[in-house]
């Protein structure tokens, strides 16, 4: 939290800069600063939900987990509707009601493990493990390299876009992020699921266990990649409808863009879990290379290079270049681990 503070106040110092760094200007920069703030001031609730998903995991508590993300939601959703479409607050209602989900999510259970319960885990008071610090840190390395890339990612994305397609191009791109972090959650939620059971299978030194977890989940992935594939080229038009329908141009744009990113999703899958797998195995510098080549590296090449070659297509297009070249990485470190680690 004190980390979470810190980083907030110093984002909301430099608020409005941060937004020109992202390309905004004119009318849209003063919704900007405003929604950004509102959010900023929110993140320590969004960081304490982010971490006791994982907490109720360990805990033996993962129904918990769910229906906390379904309430914090299921509680985004429906002050969407109270803030923005009955009091009209726009900008900042959606912020406001986004916090008020983090805050659900990460409030609840901050209480319910601060209090006794029934679970094997609960918050006391303790003292600096300066080693044990460390060792999370470094472990956690390719979670904090996956969340500072897509940031800059996302800078470069929208400088990209604005240059080659003005506004509508980040409309565009955002509803890319929009609806295809819905089916990425999938694969997400699924590599996090199985991250301890891997953690507790190789601790105990179940050779087979480990072998069978790790055959199963790589064919559950390729089949859950195949048909999100399939499901988001076949849905491309009725989900972008939903947030561009207003607009046939832009309509268009989307669809063709949507059509065109979710291509990757044959390869998010494998990446995501290799990198979730490394770090349940406790070898962090691989799950790190893999998250830095796979989120940072590639991406910003393949930005940087196929709109040259491609126009605005390429923008589209970077995405599933950077996937792929990530996948054959992902293998690799895979097939030099395996007898290291047992796992095949």
């Amino acid at each position: 939290m004190a980390v979470g503070l810190t980083l907030g106040g110093a984002c909301l110092l430099f608020m409005r800069p941060l937004c020109t760094l992202l390309g905004a200007n004119g009318a849209m920069m003063d919704r900007c600063v405003t929604y950004g703030s509102i959010m900023i001031a929110g993140s320590v609730f969004f960081m304490l939900q982010n971490s006791f998903q994982s907490f109720c995991v360990v805990a033996e508590r993962p129904k918990m987990g769910l229906w906390l993300s379904l309430a914090a939601g299921g509680t985004n959703m429906a002050l969407d509707y109270l803030f923005i479409a009955v009091f009209r607050w726009g900008v900042a209602g959606a912020a406001l009601a986004t916090v008020s989900g983090y805050a659900v999510g990460g409030l609840i259970p901050l209480i319910y493990f601060l209090l006794p319960n029934s679970s094997p885990l609960q918050l006391v008071k303790t003292r600096l493990y300066p080693r044990m610090l460390l060792k999370s840190c470094t472990n956690g390395s390719s979670e904090l390299m996956t969340n500072i890339s897509a940031s800059l990612v996302t800078v470069l994305y929208n400088r990209t876009l604005m240059d080659l397609a003005g506004e509508q191009g980040v409309a565009a791109y955002t509803v890319l992020m929009y609806t295809n972090f819905i089916f990425a959650a999938v694969l997400i939620g699924f590599s996090m699921g199985s991250a301890p059971i891997f953690s507790y299978q190789y601790g105990a030194g179940n050779t087979d266990e480990l072998k069978s977890l790790y055959r199963k989940c790589l064919t559950s992935i390729a089949a859950m990649s195949l048909a999100m594939t399939a499901a988001a080229l076949a849905l491309a038009r009725p989900l972008s409808f939903v947030f561009v329908g207003y607009d046939a141009g832009l309509l268009s744009l989307t669809v063709a863009a949507f059509r065109m990113y979710s291509v990757s999703f044959l390869f998010w899958g494998f990446n995501i879990f290799a990198s979730s797998f490394f770090t349940a195995l406790g070898d962090g510098p691989v799950s790190a290379a893999i998250s830095f080549l796979r989120t940072l590296l590639f991406q910003v090449v393949s930005i940087l290079l196929l709109p040259r070659l491609l126009g605005i297509n390429g923008v589209w297009w970077a995405r599933v270049l950077a996937e792929a070249l990530a996948l054959a990485v992902s293998l690799a470190f895979l097939r030099a681990n395996r007898e290291k680690y047992g796992y095949a």
